[in-house]
């Protein structure tokens, strides 16, 4: 799982006293153990948590107890969410109606070649053009298609 740098900020703000009010528990923890630990360090510090469309409060022993078996229903929830997602796309692929993304790279190779020819270092391209450097590394390491010299 990625970092949540907004959550960690939202935590390091708050001081003793204080409580964390989230509008659902599935916006903040995406499983029991995230949960777990974001309930730590709120303790840690002090800090209530507040789930509001639950009414939810973790400064009493029975939002607690809420919060754990709650936290446990989302994650059951999510899974089964992503389970059935994956299930759809399957049957989608199978059906030949699931197409996936549209490849940005391809459509951007010229654009790339261009500024990759005046200089620019591969972080510059990609942050001049919103894609990953990763994105940037294979398109300018393709080797172009030959095109027949009409010559011969």
């Amino acid at each position: 799982m990625g970092r949540r740098t907004q959550l960690e900020a939202a935590i390091d703000f708050c001081r003793e006293g204080d409580a964390l009010v989230v509008t659902k528990l599935d916006r903040l923890a995406r499983s029991v153990t995230h949960l777990g630990t974001i309930i730590t360090a709120l303790e840690a510090k002090g800090i209530a948590l507040r789930i509001l469309n639950l009414g939810v409060d973790s400064a009493t022993p029975t939002g607690r107890l809420m919060l754990n078996v709650l936290g446990g229903v989302a994650q059951f929830e999510r899974e089964i969410m992503l389970e059935r997602q994956r299930e759809g796309i399957a049957k989608a692929k199978v059906a030949g109606r699931y197409k996936g993304r549209k490849p940005t790279v391809r459509a951007r190779q010229a654009e790339i070649e261009a500024l990759a020819a005046e200089g620019l270092s591969m972080a510059a391209i990609a942050a001049r053009l919103g894609i990953g450097k990763g994105s940037v590394h294979r398109a300018v390491g393709k080797p172009r298609p030959v095109e027949a010299d009409p010559s011969r």
